[in-house]
């Protein structure tokens, strides 16, 4: 998808950790340009500028323009990028270069449309299984997304790439056999049977506690000591 959006970058002379730090803390990222049969140019970007491309509708497959100080302006699209795992923050990128004439692949999200049938009526759950689908297309006709209706999926059912309508903009480069989305049906716990129901509450009813029997123990014990001496009495008498 073209996007009216430029992106300055600035070529990079000097290469290396000492570098890429100096350039983030002055809000800019390295990156390379390369692709179009042109040698690849190390530059630097503006992070905010690449972020804002990624959080857009069009995302990585937004296309725009790469305008290098004291050189010429050329399409490109993000290619790939690197992003600190713990604070987020964008480290590298690559541009790729796009001849607008060529056709080319690019990965496309997946959009549900409807209420599927086995989630409303058959208690089922719907399940995304695949959730970017490849299409080969002319740079300008890059869809934002691919929508899929759902609505008269049932329970064990599913959509897979060959489901999808054909469009005369774009062809589907994915396998035809993959699932898109299906619908499964949760498992259910399994009822105890009533004996099983009865031994468990009689499991959880508590023993009476040690202290109790040991008292009534030493009771029994004191009681028979008592008849011991009792008759020991009547003996000598």
């Amino acid at each position: 998808m073209i996007k009216d959006i430029t992106v300055e970058a600035a070529p990079r002379a000097q290469r290396g950790k000492n570098e890429a730090r100096r350039l983030r803390r002055q809000g800019q990222i390295p990156a390379v340009l390369y692709g179009g049969g042109k040698d690849s140019v190390p530059v630097s970007v503006n992070a905010k500028q690449i972020n804002h491309i990624l959080q857009s509708a069009t995302g990585h497959n937004t296309i725009f323009q790469v305008a290098i100080a004291g050189g010429s302006r050329e399409a490109a699209m993000l290619a790939d990028w690197q992003v600190d795992p713990l604070r987020g923050d964008l480290l590298h990128t690559d541009l790729l270069r796009i001849d607008l004439t060529k056709s080319l692949r690019a990965m496309v999200p997946i959009v549900t449309q409807g209420d599927a049938k086995g989630v409303k009526t058959q208690g089922g759950l719907l399940e995304i299984v695949t959730r970017e689908v490849e299409v080969e297309c002319l740079p300008q006709n890059i869809p934002e997304h691919i929508t899929i209706n759902v609505t008269d999926l049932g329970v064990g059912e599913a959509i897979r790439v060959k489901d999808v309508p054909a469009d005369d903009r774009y062809r589907l480069t994915s396998d035809p056999e993959k699932i898109l989305v299906h619908v499964i049906m949760l498992k259910k716990e399994e009822e105890k049977p009533a004996e099983a129901v009865v031994e468990a509450e009689a499991a959880a009813v508590p023993a009476e506690p040690e202290v109790i029997k040991k008292g009534k123990q030493v009771e029994e014990g004191e009681a028979a000591e008592g008849e011991k001496k009792e008759g020991k009495e009547k003996g000598k008498k």
